[in-house]
C-alpha cells in the first residue's frame, strides 16, 4: 500500500512542474498591468496594458484548468503501459463524466440539493470545467475519475477481442467500458459531493481559526513527510484546491495581486490564509545554514570537495525551491537532524506569519520574486525587509544548531565520513572517474548513470515499475535484498537512495526526467 501511495504522490507532482513558469508569467504580467504600480502606463486603454494582458491571460491557462490538468497528468505516472493513450482516455472520460453530471443536475438538481440555476463560484458549489457547468469537485474529483480510468486502462487495454470486433481493441475498448462506468459514478457524485462540500466549508472554517498553531503543524508535517514522498498529498489540496480558499491558494493569491499591490495594510490582514504556503522559507533561508554547517564541520582535507557538492545543491534549494538533494545528503546518515530541520522550518514559518508576512512562499526565490516581491514591493517593501532580517536570523539558527548537533553526536555528514571509500562526487569528478575506469573513453553521463542505477537496483529483471518526481527516481522492485546500499548510489554520481519496503527512491536531481528516460530505454 505504501508503494502505491508513494507512486500516487509522485504522479501528482507531474503537473506541478508547470506551475513555476506559469507563476512567473502571472507575477510579471500582474506587475505590468497594475495601475497602482505602473501608473497611467497600465491604464486598460493603453497598448502597453493590452499587450501585457494577452501574456497574463495566457499565464492563467494552467491555473484555470487545474482539474483537467491533473486528470490528464495522473496516468503519466500511474498507468502501467501505454501512458500516452491512457492520458487520452482520462481526458475523454473525465469530460464524459461531467457531461453526465451536468445533465443530471440540470434535470434533477433539487433532488440532490443543488441549485443548478445559481452562478458558478462562491458558495454555489458549481464550476465551469472545459465549458461544462458542473459540480465543483476540484482536484479531488479529477484525481478520482482519472484513478478509475487508470484502473480500467491497466485492466482492459490489452484485452483481445474477436477479429470481427478488432477495431474496438485498446483505447476504444477502455472508453466503451468507461462510458458506462461513468453513469453510476456521476449519479453517486450528485448524491454525495454536495454533502462533502458542506463538510469542506466547515473544515475551512476550522483551519482558518487555528491561526499560528495551524501554520506550525502544517509546515512541520510538510517537511516531515518528505522522506516518504507524501508531502505533495498534504499540500496539494491547500495550494491547488479548495481546502482553505476557493480554487486553491495559488490561484486565489494571484487573483488578489492587484488589490494587495494597491493596499498598504499588512499582508496577513489582506490574505491571512496565505500563511499555509510558508514552506519555502526553510528552503531559501534554512538550507544555506545547513550547507554552511556541513562545510564548517567537514575535515580540512575534504572542505574543497564538500564545497563543490554543496554549492549546486544549495543554489537549487534557494532559487528553485527543490530541497531533496541537500536534505537527502543527511536524512539517511543522521535522521535526528532531519527532525530538527522540520521543527526549525515550522518555527520560522510561524514567526513569519506572526510578523504579518504571508504570500506564495512555497517555492524558491524565483517563485517568491514573481508572485510577491516584484508586484508588491512598492507598498510592502518594509515587510519584505523584515522578512529578510527574520530569514537571515533563521539561517544563523540553522547553522548554529546543526553545527552543535553534528559535533556533539559526531554525525557523519558530508566530509566527516570514517570510511574513505564513501565519497561524494561532483559531476566532473564522476565523469573523470568513469573515463579512467574505461581507459579514457568518453561516456554519456545520463546513459552511464542510468546503467549504474539499474545495476544497483538489481538489474532489469528486478524492476516492477519506474516513475519520478522533481528530483527522485521512484522504483518498485521485486527483491529488495539485492538492491545496493545508499553509499553505492552516492559513489556513482547520484545523491543517495532511500528504501521503504520494496520501494526505492534514487535521488538524482533536476535531470531525473532524462535519467528516467534512459532507464526505461534500458528496460
Amino acid at each position: 500500500m505504501m508503494q502505491k501511495i508513494q507512486k500516487f504522490g509522485g504522479a501528482m507532482f507531474t503537473p506541478v512542474l508547470l506551475f513555476a513558469f506559469a507563476g512567473i508569467v502571472i507575477g510579471v504580467g500582474t506587475l505590468f498591468t497594475t495601475e497602482a504600480i505602473m501608473g497611467d502606463l497600465a491604464s486598460p486603454d493603453s497598448l502597453f496594458y493590452q499587450c501585457w494582458n494577452v501574456v497574463l491571460q495566457g499565464g492563467w491557462t494552467v491555473f484555470n484548468q487545474l482539474p483537467l490538468l491533473f486528470a490528464v497528468a495522473l496516468p503519466i505516472g500511474m498507468a502501467k503501459k501505454q501512458n500516452a493513450r491512457c492520458c487520452m482516455e482520462a481526458l475523454v472520460l473525465y469530460l464524459t463524466f461531467h457531461y453526465f453530471l451536468s445533465t443530471m443536475l440540470s434535470q434533477w438538481g433539487s433532488v440532490f440539493g443543488v441549485d443548478f440555476s445559481a452562478e458558478v463560484g462562491g458558495t454555489s458549489g458549481l464550476a465551469m470545467i472545459a465549458n461544462i457547468k458542473t459540480l465543483d469537485m476540484g482536484m479531488l474529483g479529477a484525481l478520482a475519475i482519472s484513478g478509475i480510468v487508470i484502473y480500467l486502462h491497466n485492466r482492459f487495454f490489452d484485452t483481445e477481442l474477436p477479429d470481427w470486433l478488432g477495431s474496438f481493441n485498446g483505447s476504444t475498448f477502455v472508453f466503451m467500458i468507461g462510458f458506462f462506468v461513468m453513469i453510476p459514478v456521476a449519479l453517486l457524485a450528485a448524491f454525495i459531493w454536495p454533502k462533502i462540500q458542506l463538510g469542506m466549508f466547515a473544515f475551512q472554517g476550522f483551519v482558518k481559526s487555528t491561526g499560528a498553531l495551524g501554520i506550525w503543524v502544517f509546515v512541520f508535517l510538510e517537511r516531515a513527510l518528505i522522506p516518504f514522498g507524501l508531502h505533495h498529498i498534504l499540500y496539494s489540496p491547500f495550494y491547488y484546491d479548495n481546502a482553505v480558499v476557493p480554487g486553491g491558494l495559488y490561484s486565489y493569491w494571484a487573483n488578489k495581486l492587484p488589490e494587495i499591490a494597491a493596499s498598504t495594510e499588512s499582508l496577513r490582514s489582506l490574505v491571512p490564509q496565505a500563511g499555509f504556503t510558508a514552506t519555502g522559507f526553510s528552503k531559501v533561508f534554512g538550507c544555506p545554514g545547513i550547507a554552511l554547517a556541513f562545510y564548517k564541520t567537514a575535515r580540512p582535507e575534504k572542505k574543497k570537495q564538500v564545497l563543490a557538492l554543496l554549492l549546486p545543491m544549495t543554489l537549487t534549494a534557494i532559487l528553485c525551491g527543490v530541497t531533496e538533494p541537500i536534505e537527502f545528503t543527511f536524512l539517511f546518515i543522521a535522521p535526528p537532524l532531519f527532525v530538527v530541520h522540520a521543527l526549525l522550518a515550522a518555527t520560522l514559518s510561524t514567526v513569519m506569519y506572526l510578523a504579518g508576512i504571508v504570500g506564495i512562499h512555497s517555492g524558491g526565490a524565483i517563485e517568491m520574486a514573481s508572485l510577491n516581491w516584484i508586484p508588491l514591493m512598492a507598498n510592502h517593501w518594509k515587510q519584505y525587509l523584515l522578512m529578510l532580517v527574520i530569514g537571515l536570523c533563521g539561517t544563523l539558527v540553522w547553522f548554529l544548531v546543526f553545527r552543535f548537533l553534528i559535533v556533539k553526536f559526531n554525525f557523519k555528514t558530508p566530509g566527516r565520513e570514517d570510511d574513505e571509500g564513501v565519497k561524494f562526487y561532483s559531476k566532473q569528478e564522476y565523469r573523470d572517474k568513469q573515463a579512467a575506469e574505461k581507459g579514457g573513453a568518453a561516456a554519456n553521463s545520463k546513459q552511464e548513470l542510468a546503467a549504474k542505477i539499474l545495476e544497483g537496483l538489481g538489474g532489469k529483471d528486478n524492476i516492477v515499475d519506474v516513475t519520478n518526481c522533481a528530483t527522485r527516481l521512484r522504483v518498485n522492485v521485486k527483491d529488495i535484498s539485492i538492491v545496493q546500499p545508499d553509499t553505492y548510489f552516492k559513489s556513482i554520481g547520484a545523491h543517495g537512495a532511500m528504501v521503504k519496503g520494496k520501494s526505492v527512491q534514487v535521488i538524482v536531481g533536476l535531470s531525473v526526467p532524462k535519467v528516467r528516460a534512459q532507464v526505461e530505454e534500458l528496460l
